[in-house]
């Protein structure tokens, strides 16, 4: 076995190069690919399977039964071959049965074979096929040799698609012919209706050669390649139009970060160093970044993941001397654009007069193109299946975010419509802003305080455009994630002291940083093995202890940044009161500190707790006297609490937040926090929504911390609600409680007049 990955790649590739050159057909060479590959890696077997018909076929095998060679077929997502293909991810098991996708086909002969390898083939960001090797022994495969793999599939891409050994519809990006009226749905990204004619941002460079014929070349190629880059992120960022503050422009100084990211050019020359072409280095790296995000349940993590890749688009744009985006060619007409997904410098290239809204594959809130699109006012649509499949070059779309919809070539009934909301929407976004003023007061007078959600800097003006009360949850570990760095003490300093002055006499709660679990930090290493439950692992509070360097430095930075004023510090995901007197021992020591150098101090530090652990509940007499306010986040408790993996799509809808489980829970501390005069907030996505805020305010909840957007129309609801008849009402529904409290709770609210729409 070679010593390194890149040595490993490089016989191989040196071998492949030959095989390629040769006047031989393509199954014949596939046939020595095999074989090759096999030796190299020391390898019992390997085999390739490829997508034919909507299947993957075994196109070539070494060690498996020959006959099986073009028999053996598997669907998409069936064994452990589909599941690499369905899911475009890499398996490595020491035991390929206790998978349970895994899929015996007995007239291969693979029941002698115990451990398993598998990794992609792409083409155009979809799997065409699986290169996979496995061995009788029992053993995972070490991180070279599967590094190894994945940049064999790369040469492999372009030998089967020059050979024609792919689906036509796979050659052809998988595009629909459909030229009916159409409705696709996603994600709300940035809300606003607008039309236009459909433009395909298509970023990605075709690779026509992967293998390198000089790697020094390559590398002057990558490092010409880097500086003109650079050059021109830097003129982007400061000729910017829509402002010099705000959270769109720390996006994009944290963007530019990425362009002098020594860890990723590192990477694009190792991949070099394996005898890639500098375009096939920079789409390796970029395949196992993505393969990385697929992996990542954390949403900021994977937008920081995402800038990376519009960084690379960028780079293989200019290594390989093609024209690339839509934006270079100019737009000519009103315009929604078509992508997969987007960076933040990528959408500041295109004509803000013509661009009018963007559609995405991907995105998310908080991406940092999301911020960007938001300061611009363009509205997004995100996470729509299908987009770029189903919309045609200069096609009318109609984009109702509102709706979470894009109308693609509408027929006239669909254009009515759209100008019925777009009137409507009009009339309700005056109503709201008319409400702005309105305090958020039920009917029988019971004042509810609406907070926001915040994370950066610029988040602080949604408390003048919604009219909220403060920010109840302030998300400081936003700052860590989208940094290649450590953020020193001064740069969490200036953050958190901007944001208390923008704030002015409105509270801002810190929560202190929760990373740690899947939101991992490259500058950040933690012994032992990865968590097969991140979620529930080594993550905010625990680790923040036992990393006390990073909490001492954060402490520092809040008091000093909050000197004179009163601090609100929160501690996330606490399980047991002595972690709490911990996390609170270690700002007072830093207090101290701070105080003894003869500089000003907090006037006070109001000290609270998040309830996320279940466990901490069975506690609530010996933690409530020590804090001096409590916030329930129910995104996570609601996880824990019914042992259901939030990001698991079969568990995401299971759990209804209007159970009695939950709601007789929140009930219960709701009326320890009373009796204890410790005020209770809710925050997370329950109190965002007008029928569960509802509910919430029914259990005795009066302090709600939610997302900007979800201010108005819970405020709405608020002033709708006579809470005395709710909190009646719901002490009946969860004595005995009926099959579905949803419905129940609905249909009490549309009777009562209460706006939850």
């Amino acid at each position: 076995m070679p010593e390194s990955a890149a040595s490993a790649s490089r016989e191989i590739l040196t071998r492949l190069h030959e095989v390629m050159a040769a006047r031989t057909s393509a199954q014949a060479k596939l046939n020595r690919v095999v074989q090759i590959i096999a030796d190299v890696l020391a390898s019992e077997v390997c085999s390739i399977y490829l997508r034919r018909d909507g299947q993957l076929e075994l196109f070539a095998t070494k060690g498996l039964k020959q006959e099986a060679v073009h028999v053996t077929k598997l669907a998409l997502g069936e064994g452990l071959v589909g599941t690499i293909a369905e899911q475009v991810a890499t398996l490595n098991l020491d035991e390929a049965t206790s998978h349970p996708d895994f899929a015996y086909k007995p007239e291969t002969g693979e029941d002698l074979f115990h451990s398993f390898a598998g990794v992609p083939i792409i083409r155009k960001e979809d799997a065409v096929g699986v290169l996979c090797v496995q061995h009788v022994e029992s053993r995972k495969y070490e991180e070279l040799e599967i590094e190894a793999l994945q940049t064999v599939a790369m040469v492999l891409s372009e030998l089967i698609a020059n050979a024609g050994l792919i689906d036509n519809e796979q050659r052809r990006g998988s595009r629909v012919a459909d030229t009916s009226a159409q409705r696709m749905t996603g994600l709300k990204l940035v809300d606003g209706m607008a039309s236009g004619y459909a433009v395909f941002h298509q970023p990605r460079v075709n690779i026509e050669h992967t293998v390198a014929e000089d790697i020094e070349a390559e590398r002057h190629r990558v490092y010409a390649a880097f500086d003109k880059m650079r050059e021109q992120i830097e003129r982007m960022a400061s000729e910017a139009e829509f402002g010099v503050e705000g959270e769109h422009r720390e996006v994009l100084e944290m963007y530019k970060m990425f362009a002098y990211d020594e860890g990723w050019r590192r990477r694009i020359n190792e991949a070099i160093d394996s005898g890639l072409t500098a375009e096939a280095a920079i789409e390796r790296v970029q395949q196992r970044t993505r393969m990385r995000m697929r992996q990542i349940d954390d949403p900021l993590l994977a937008d920081r993941m995402h800038d990376l890749e519009d960084m690379s688009n960028r780079l293989q744009r200019i290594v390989s001397g093609q024209l690339g985006s839509a934006a270079q060619a100019g737009l000519r007409q009103d315009t929604i654009l078509i992508a997969r997904n987007l960076g933040p410098a990528e959408l500041l290239e295109y004509d803000r007069r013509r661009l009018k809204g963007v559609v995405l594959e991907e995105g998310s809130l908080t991406a940092h193109v999301t911020i960007v699109a938001r300061a611009m006012g363009v509205p997004v649509l995100g996470r729509v299946k299908g987009v770029r499949r189903m919309i045609g070059e200069g096609d009318l779309v109609l984009l109702d975010v509102g709706q979470a919809s894009a109308f693609v070539r509408p027929n006239p009934a669909m254009e009515e419509a759209f100008d019925s909301r777009l009137s409507a929407s009009q009339k309700k976004r005056a109503a709201y802003a008319a409400m702005k003023a309105q305090p958020p007061i039920t009917k029988d007078d019971v004042r509810v305080t609406l907070m926001v959600n915040a994370g950066l800097r610029d988040d602080v003006a949604q408390l003048d455009i919604t009219g909220a009360d403060g920010i109840g949850l302030f998300r400081t570990e936003f700052q860590f994630l989208v940094s290649a760095t450590m953020p020193q003490r001064e740069r969490q300093q200036r953050l958190y002291r901007d944001v208390m002055d923008a704030a002015g006499e409105r509270p801002v709660v810190f929560r202190t940083v929760d990373i740690g679990g899947d939101k991992a930090l490259p500058y950040l290493r933690f012994d032992g093995q990865e968590e097969e439950n991140p979620a529930m692992g080594w993550r905010a509070l625990r680790l923040a202890l036992e990393r006390d360097g990073l909490m001492k430095a954060q402490a520092r930075a809040l008091i000093e940044a909050a000197a004179g004023r009163t601090l609100h510090v929160m501690f996330p995901m606490v399980s047991e009161p002595w972690e709490f007197d911990e996390a609170k021992a270690i700002f007072e020591k830093q207090r101290a500190w701070v105080a003894k150098q003869g500089r000003q101090t907090p006037s006070r530090i109001r000290y609270g707790t998040m309830l996320e652990v279940p466990a901490l509940a069975e506690t609530l007499d010996l933690i409530l006297p020590k804090i001096d306010f409590m916030s329930i986040g129910t995104n996570d408790l609601t996880q824990f609490l019914f042992a259901a993996d939030r990001a698991n799509p079969k568990l995401a809808e299971r759990y209804d937040w209007l159970s009695p489980a939950i709601l007789r829970f929140i009930r219960r501390i709701a009326a320890a926090c009373h009796e204890a005069d410790v005020p209770v907030t809710i925050c997370g996505e329950m109190g965002g929504r007008p029928l569960e805020a509802m509910a919430l305010l029914a259990l005795g909840i009066e302090r709600l911390s939610i997302t900007p957007a979800a201010i108005a129309p819970v405020k709405a609801m608020v002033r709708s609600l006579d809470v005395g008849a709710a909190r009646t009402m719901m002490a009946d529904l969860l004595a005995k409680p009926p099959a579905n409290i949803r419905a129940t709770l609905a249909d009490w609210a549309r009777e009562q007049n209460v706006d939850v729409n």
